[in-house]
């Protein structure tokens, strides 16, 4: 097994995990997310995935960090690695219904409206301001990781990735892509504008999400090494830093990501351009029959989790220690 597909020899000093969080209204919409217990409940998932990291057990919901087939959520596996690289996430509200149980950077922003019926994300320019500066603040880190955990946010991926020319294909929380249903989100929202518009921040504002913006701001003001952690999501951040001509930083996923057919991963990345490196932590051979469903298209990414394990790597830790303590953490894990 190669951990990872691209070996990197950078050794950080002064590393620094950034989740961002945020919502849009596509995820309440039945069936086009599999985040959550239902099509409301989605709305919380990023509340409680900052919880379950920043302090590794969820107590404001009797909700468990599996799905209902008993897969570890993406959040597990973060606190997992971070846990034993001995390191503490900025957690950053980018715009959520719910408030955060956990400290977080609150940049004031409102959750992503649906992009169907109006824009999507109406300060997509100040949230992107605020995440230049945020950047500029973290300038005595030498590396950021930036994560993400938006709930339907595959689809705002798909609209802005679509807009800006790429045609793509983006991947999906469940076995079963509801493909369909993103791509009729996408030509509604393509009716609604009724017009070409090219400016990267008017098509987040028209039909992205608030996590988009803020990330692209972030990577633009942070003057270290940016990985964007996270599959099609942060390709479409990519896809916008490249469209504004800002400094291209690199992205981080997990093979699950790179091999799900439903998806254009690779294809994608090589049209933006942008350096991809993808993790195998081998959970097919681990002996834990919920790791294992990510072999077969479930979950597959998210909450930064593949660029917390390639950290832990950078970190000095081997593939055995990291998977090691993601399967110690889902096995011991208890309400």
């Amino acid at each position: 097994m190669v951990f990872l597909s691209r070996p990197n020899l950078l050794q950080p000093k002064r590393p620094l995990f950034v989740g961002i969080l945020a919502n849009t209204m596509l995820s309440t919409v039945p069936g086009l997310s599999g985040a959550g217990p239902n099509p409301m409940g989605s709305l919380l998932v990023p509340v409680l995935d900052a919880e379950l990291i920043w302090q590794g057990v969820i107590t404001s919901s009797d909700a468990t960090p599996n799905t209902p087939t008993g897969c570890p959520t993406p959040a597990s596996i973060t606190r997992a690695v971070l846990n034993l690289a001995g390191l503490s996430p900025l957690f950053i509200n980018a715009g959520l219904v719910h408030r955060p149980t956990v400290p977080v950077l609150d940049l004031q922003g409102k959750a992503g409206e649906d992009p169907r019926y109006r824009p999507a994300v109406p300060d997509a320019v100040r949230l992107y301001e605020e995440g230049i500066r945020v950047g500029k603040l973290l300038s005595a880190y030498d590396l950021l990781v930036i994560g993400e955990c938006v709930p339907g946010g595959t689809t705002t991926a798909l609209c802005v990735l679509r807009m800006l020319g790429y045609d793509a294909r983006v991947s999906s929380a469940s076995v079963k892509n509801p493909e369909s249903m993103k791509e009729e989100v996408y030509n509604e929202v393509v009716n609604r504008i009724g017009k070409r518009i090219s400016h990267p921040l008017e098509i987040i504002k028209e039909t992205g999400d608030p996590m988009i913006a803020v990330c692209a701001g972030l990577s633009k003001g942070f003057p270290g090494k940016v990985f964007l952690a996270g599959g099609t999501q942060m390709l479409a951040v990519a896809a916008v830093i490249q469209a504004l001509g800002n400094p291209m930083p690199e992205v981080v996923t997990t093979t699950y990501v790179r091999d799900d057919p439903h998806a254009s991963c690779d294809k994608t990345a090589q049209e933006i351009d942008v350096p991809i490196t993808y993790v195998d932590p081998g959970f097919g051979d681990l002996g834990h029959s919920g790791l294992v469903r990510y072999c077969i298209g479930e979950v597959k990414e998210g909450m930064g989790c593949g660029g917390a394990m390639m950290l832990g790597n950078l970190l000095g830790y081997n593939p055995e220690e990291i998977t090691k303590s993601i399967v110690s953490f889902v096995t011991g894990y208890s309400p």
